[in-house]
């Protein structure tokens, strides 16, 4: 499975801000949209991630306020990214290694969307019920005949 896999059931909703926006409003857009991360966005490229982890350690800088503050001085400026092509099992091993809950997909330079720890688990559990499912069928629809061939040739060969 794919990154792209992921998108495609997610759809495209992106929310972005740039450096220079008022923390105080980025969180604002976190907290109506029921989002943990904005991505930063500045001349259309990418320089940075803010995600309430960010917020939360602003936050505490600051004294319990968030003040005048701007994005850029509580974002992560070095986010880890991944590309649309990007094998789930590298991107769950990339997330957990940084502790990332929130990873921007990129092809080239261009900003293809964003995927969540939350939604990486619901793609691995979905893929497992299916398989799951799929085992189940083809085990409850196995051919009378192979099964009484097989124990045939298993009582012969005792």
């Amino acid at each position: 499975m794919k990154v792209s896999d992921i998108l495609r059931v997610k759809g495209n909703t992106l929310f972005t801000v740039t450096p220079d926006s008022p923390l105080n409003s980025a969180v604002t857009l976190m907290a109506e949209n029921d989002i943990g991360s904005l991505v930063v966005m500045e001349h259309g490229d990418l320089v940075g991630m803010l995600t309430f982890r960010e917020v939360i350690q602003q936050v505490v800088r600051n004294g319990g306020a968030i003040g005048t503050t701007q994005v850029r001085t509580a974002m992560d400026d070095h986010p880890l990214t991944c590309t649309s092509s990007t094998d789930m099992d590298e991107v769950r091993r990339m997330m957990l290694d940084r502790h990332a809950r929130y990873m921007p997909v990129m092809d080239n330079r261009m900003l293809m969307g964003v995927i969540s720890f939350y939604d990486v688990a619901k793609a691995v559990v979905d893929s497992q019920n299916f398989e799951n499912k799929m085992l189940k069928a083809y085990i409850r629809d196995w051919p009378e005949e192979e099964t009484l061939q097989s124990e045939t040739s298993s009582r012969a060969s005792s």
